[in-house]
């Protein structure tokens, strides 16, 4: 299932998300710092949405209160419970 979210506090805008068996296939980030989401992007492919959000759950970026990743979290989180 593909879905996209919106992050809040950070510089990246959208979030392109596919997951099928609770696994992450693809995550493409519109946005942000290019080359460390790119990376990020890369080494989520694969992973277990769960493990995805407690690794990136909570990560702060320069006292934001939210980072990308933490936003990935967010969304992972949110696909979770629109599809419980």
């Amino acid at each position: 299932m593909e879905f996209t979210y919106a992050p809040k506090g950070v510089c990246s805008r959208r979030f392109e998300i596919k997951v099928e068996d609770n696994k992450i296939e693809s995550l493409k980030v519109i946005g942000g710092c290019d080359g460390n989401l790119k990376g990020i992007s890369r080494l989520v492919v694969g992973m277990d949405v769960d493990d995805a959000i407690s690794r990136m759950d909570g990560i702060d970026c320069k006292g934001k209160g939210t980072s990308c990743p933490d936003q990935i979290a967010q969304a992972l989180k949110s696909f979770k419970a629109a599809n419980a």
